[in-house]
């Protein structure tokens, strides 16, 4: 009676290691993370999260990011009038830490300096990206791509 319990289990097992290895995987996404460089992260980007949260309801911050010339144009309504957005434009710069990986860092146009923080971008997919400012692990932006920025 043993040996047929030991039978039936190791029976058991086979079979549904067989039937799992059988499910269909193609319905599975895995999210395939990008190399951080200047073309992957190219195109037009929506801050979807800041520390966390979504943006206050009519507050946007858009950014379009030219790989050639490696230049950025932000949009955003921060610091103006809703209905007004307050475009700045300026260019930015990718380096790579060797324990941190890809920092981005820019500076505006127009004399108004450096960025207030160096970001560590992780995460990027084709859809999605995470910024981390380097001298604040707290500060952390989300943005995600976008077909149009609305507010052009």
């Amino acid at each position: 009676m043993k040996r047929l319990m030991i039978h039936l289990l190791v029976s058991i097992s086979v079979i549904s290691m067989v039937a799992t290895s059988c499910i269909d995987k193609t319905d599975v996404e895995v999210e395939e993370y990008l190399d951080v460089n200047a073309n992957n992260i190219s195109g037009k980007w929506e801050l979807a999260e800041w520390n966390g949260s979504a943006l206050t309801a009519g507050t946007y911050v858009f950014m379009e990011i030219v790989r050639n010339d490696r230049t950025f144009t932000l949009y955003q309504n921060l610091d103006s009038f809703n209905d007004v957005p307050h475009v700045v434009t300026g260019s930015y710069f990718i380096e790579t830490d060797p324990e941190l990986g890809a920092i981005i860092r820019g500076s505006y146009d127009h004399d108004s300096g450096d960025w207030a923080h160096r970001y560590i971008i992780r995460d990027l997919t084709r859809e999605s990206m995470i910024w981390v400012a380097k001298d604040n692990p707290e500060f952390v932006q989300k943005f995600v791509r976008v077909e149009s920025i609305p507010v052009e």
